[in-house]
């Protein structure tokens, strides 16, 4: 049991960035070097631009630049993707070099080997798993497991107290990090900017310095539970920023449609935004007699925006939208667009300040340390 706990955190602790490093140029040598050499000529000779003509179709050219608008939505999900990972890698790779150094200045510092360490602070404190525990886990992952209890008991042991081994080190490199000085300053990094229209309702000036598209749906909970956020954020920066909205109903949810094409019969009235609050509050009601009903509790004409409702007049206005966030690579709600910067998800309000700050040229306080990256 000993070599099977401390194998996998030592890994884990002081070797994780050798075996990026050794995984990185082991993907690199799969390459074979024959393979350039078999390229035709002309493919290294000829450098690619818009004009590119990549086919002719009865003596019509299809340039590279049509390729690019026909594949635009997966290219730009493609180079964002890669952005992403390059970061997620850096950023693991200085999380296990910050262990490894913690690790490795407290083994100094009692006089032991990391090894001795590691061993006294996770496989010492680490309890195998109880019987209890074992049926448990076995109970709420029946359906996976290969056979009866008796049968997998054996393996389950093992697998358990592992994951009891790795909480541990979790929680003991945590307490190594107060007890230190660690400044983490990786910078997150800029996400390629999407060309988004600034098209429907909107609250704060045209001519604002920063534009933030807001692709929501009104069944969605997060988009509820960003509310608040977006709400602070048009309150610290007043006229610096316009906040328009887009629909983009996810197709899971059955009522975020016709809730989206209720928000445009109330912004045919010049209340979307008073509409927009009361439905969030109200996410529960989101029925259609439910949002006719949110059309009188917020002084709209009944008549008028029932008639706009039950006539579907603005189903087509919220599909553009959707096709619009499709476009623009949204594949879930909320999803933002800061002057074309791309931010997902219920974000906290620091992570909206730090782009809206960054676009209108605001230096970051020197005093404030740096931020943790959001998950």
């Amino acid at each position: 049991m000993r070599s099977s706990i401390r194998t996998p955190f030592t890994l884990a602790l002081l070797g994780l960035a050798a075996l990026v490093t050794a995984a990185c140029q082991g993907g690199a040598e799969k390459a074979p070097a024959a393979d350039t050499a078999a390229k035709p000529a002309i493919a290294a000779k000829v450098p690619l631009g818009p004009t590119t003509i990549v086919a002719v179709v009865n003596g019509e050219n299809v340039t590279l630049a049509d390729v690019d608008k026909e594949a635009a939505a997966q290219l730009r999900q493609l180079r964002r993707q890669a952005v992403e990972q390059e970061y997620a890698l850096r950023q693991g790779a200085l999380e296990a070099m910050v262990a490894k150094r913690l690790v490795g200045a407290e083994a100094k510092k009692r006089g032991v080997s990391e090894e001795e360490l590691l061993k006294v602070e996770i496989e010492q404190k680490t309890p195998p798993p109880t019987e209890a525990e074992m049926r448990e886990f076995y109970t709420q992952n029946q359906a996976r497991m290969p056979g009866p209890f008796d049968q997998v008991k054996s393996q389950l042991g093992p697998y358990l107290h592992n994951q009891k081994a790795q909480a541990r080190l979790v929680e003991y490199i945590t307490e190594l990090r107060s007890a230190s000085q660690v400044t983490l300053s990786l910078p997150q990094p800029e996400l390629p900017r999407v060309e988004v229209a600034a098209t429907g309702p909107a609250r704060g000036p045209a001519g604002a310095p920063v534009t933030m598209v807001v692709f929501s749906d009104f069944e969605c909970p997060y988009c509820a539970k960003s509310k608040p956020v977006i709400d602070q954020v048009a309150s610290t920066y007043g006229d610096k920023v316009r906040i328009v909205f887009r629909d983009y109903p996810l197709p899971f949810h059955a009522k975020a449609p016709k809730a989206a094409e209720a928000g445009h019969c109330a912004d045919a009235q010049g209340k979307f935004w008073a509409y927009h609050d009361y439905v969030f509050e109200h996410q529960d009601k989101l029925e259609v007699a439910d949002l006719k009903a949110a059309a009188v509790a917020v002084g709209l004409d009944a008549a008028a925006f029932d008639a706009c409702l039950d006539g579907g007049k603005m189903a087509e206005a919220v599909q553009k939208n959707a096709d619009a966030g499709k476009e623009a690579g949204v594949s879930g709600t909320p999803a933002f667009f800061i002057n074309g910067r791309p931010l997902d998800g219920a974000q906290p309000f620091d992570a909206f300040k730090q782009i809206i700050d960054a676009e209108l040229g605001v230096v970051p306080s020197a005093a404030a340390p740096p931020k943790p990256a959001q998950g």
